[in-house]
């Protein structure tokens, strides 16, 4: 009687009893371990692949000009010239930084931003604008959840970790990535002198942040939050990580209006200039008026570049809702057409959205609200309904707006 054949994995040798599952092959079998080996064999050749050429190709630099860079902001953020070019100029130099040679001892230090500028103005818009074009991590954090090391909240170490993910985990490329910290003004501490009470989420914060921006090995948690003694943490050097912050400072502008002198009088005074530096102050923000807003000198002293937004004038509102790819009035129109309903407006209706956004100082979201308000009816009805097209005109979008909630909300 011949010997009856087993089946056994056609790499290791093991019997079909010695494993869990065998997979068989055309002329051959291979088992789960052998299976588990062959896929940690491929992660490492493809690292070690993209590791030789600098990068891997998710993350490959391709260098792009100021002008270029301003260019591709300008098709998602109307105005706001000033803050593009200093955020244009800063994302170029953090590509060059990236690239360079260091010879004769002369290494390139990175320049970390903070903005300012009011609510609605495009602080955020302008950083997720930049993540969409850029070739290297990108995150943008919330600095309202931050707590000072040991008390309820999260480490300043976990905004790291949301650049990790970013990149799937891949160290190298998270250490030349970019993080975007929203809400810093929310982090200042509650009076310009320094706090003698524990100040857990404002100074104690700030303080965490100084040698997280300037440059030193981070362990962070994988997935966030908090840190535990058995948990697993990875090493990040955050030496070529650019920071950019951004906040409203809101009633910053009157530490401003103490220093800078608008109050001139004369005959050669120009009364329109004047006013325009009045409603504009920002423009003179330096780092002294972040200090007495709450900022400590430390983190100041590695934010070097200050940059703000100017409010939003009528004209500017007229041109975001209908002018950047993703325009609020395109949004619209694209979730009408969905239900196959051509959607229409009338111009006036542009002129009296904007009339209601400057009105309620809202700036950019409060167009939302208002589009919200006035199509919240059509977007229920129309659905139902065999339409095929809607047209908004100026007395339906006042009938609308007059019944919303919105139009009880009392100007200051």
């Amino acid at each position: 009687m011949a010997k009856q054949h087993t089946l056994h994995c056609s790499f290791c040798g093991r019997n079909r009893d010695e494993v869990k599952i065998l997979i068989a092959g055309q002329d051959g079998h291979i088992c789960e371990n052998c299976v588990e080996h062959a896929q940690e064999i491929i992660a490492q050749e493809l690292v070690a692949t993209t590791d030789s050429k600098g990068t891997a190709p998710a993350h490959k630099l391709t260098i792009k000009k100021p002008v270029e860079i301003k260019k591709f902001l300008d098709e998602y953020v109307i105005g706001q010239d000033e803050a593009k070019k200093v955020l244009a100029v800063a994302v170029y130099n953090h590509y060059k930084r990236l690239n360079q040679k260091i010879d004769n001892d002369v290494e390139i230090e990175k320049s970390n931003i903070v903005m300012v500028g009011e609510t609605g103005t495009g602080k955020t818009l302008l950083a997720k604008s930049i993540a969409r074009m850029l070739n290297v991590p990108f995150a943008i954090v919330d600095a309202t959840v931050f707590t000072e090391a040991g008390y309820v909240g999260e480490d300043v170490e976990s905004m790291l970790s949301r650049l990790l993910q970013a990149c799937n985990y891949d160290v190298a490329a998270a250490e030349k990535g970019i993080v975007f910290i929203d809400e810093i003004d929310k982090v200042a501490r509650k009076s310009d002198n320094p706090s003698i009470t524990r100040d857990v989420s404002g100074e104690g914060v700030q303080q965490g942040l100084l040698k997280l921006l300037e440059g030193t090995e981070v362990l962070v948690p994988p997935q966030g939050g908090r840190k535990h003694p058995e948990q697993k943490l990875i090493k990040v050097n955050t030496q070529n990580i650019l920071f950019i912050c951004g906040g409203a400072f809101d009633g910053i502008d009157k530490v401003i209006a103490r220093r800078v002198n608008t109050n001139a009088i004369g005959f050669n005074v120009n009364k329109e200039m004047q006013e325009y530096h009045q409603k504009n102050l920002l423009q003179f923000i330096n780092a002294v008026d972040l200090k007495h807003f709450g900022l400590i000198p430390e983190l100041l002293g590695r934010l070097p570049v200050v940059t703000y937004l100017n409010p939003l004038d009528a004209i500017t509102l007229r041109n975001i809702l209908t002018e950047p790819k993703n325009a609020l009035i395109k949004q619209f129109t694209r979730l009408f057409s969905i239900e196959n309903i051509a959607l229409t407006f009338d111009t006036d209706v542009f002129d009296f959205m904007v009339e209601k956004a400057l009105e309620y100082k809202l700036g950019a979201r409060g167009l939302r609200s208002i589009c919200e308000s006035i199509l919240t009816d059509a977007m229920y009805d129309l659905p139902s309904q065999k339409v095929k097209a809607f047209h908004v005109d100026l007395e339906y979008a006042q009938r609308k707006f007059s019944n919303s909630k919105l139009s009880m909300l009392k100007v200051a």
